[in-house]
């Protein structure tokens, strides 16, 4: 290398560190880039984006649905994983660090994941959207809460997540 090249290295300025949320907007830029291309994608609660509220699926999970359909005039998204028949509500960002425990539900955010099914993906096999995502909303938790101590949604979460978790945290 010339001396002049190394002069000029020697002299820039010390480079500037991404800023962390341009960083969560590049990342949820490529997610939504991913789902929209119909793949499933893995990404991380918490941040910018949302965390999750786990319940039992079933009629009352169904219902808990319903309900908040005419709460928030068409609810906000819902994943249904068929295998263990839960549903994963996406819910505001930080709601698992106000969330009080819940005899019927589980709030999960950082650092744990989720895969978001591809948005054409709207029923089995496999996790799909039982109301699908928006851009617009989110689901709200505090009507989510009382539509859940009303309906009460089997199986509760608590016993599966726990295990699962004590097994599969990053």
């Amino acid at each position: 290398m010339t001396t002049a090249m190394q002069d000029l290295i020697d002299s820039a300025p010390p480079a500037h560190p991404v800023a962390k949320d341009m960083a969560d907007l590049a990342e949820l830029i490529r997610t939504l880039r991913d789902v929209e291309s119909m793949q499933d994608t893995r990404i991380r609660l918490g941040g910018n984006l949302f965390d999750v509220v786990i319940t039992g699926g079933g009629a009352e999970g169904r219902a808990v649905a319903t309900m908040m359909d005419e709460v928030q005039g068409g609810c906000g998204p819902v994943i249904a994983g068929p295998e263990g028949g839960w549903l994963y509500w996406l819910v505001p960002p930080g709601s698992s660090s106000e969330w009080e425990r819940h005899t019927h539900a589980v709030c999960i955010g950082a650092p744990h994941t989720i895969t978001l099914p591809a948005l054409k993906h709207s029923e089995p096999p496999g996790p799909y959207w039982l109301r699908p995502s928006a851009s617009d909303r989110l689901v709200p938790t505090r009507a989510l809460r009382g539509f859940l101590a009303q309906f009460r949604p089997e199986p509760t979460p608590h016993a599966s997540l726990a295990a699962y978790l004590r097994f599969n945290t990053p």
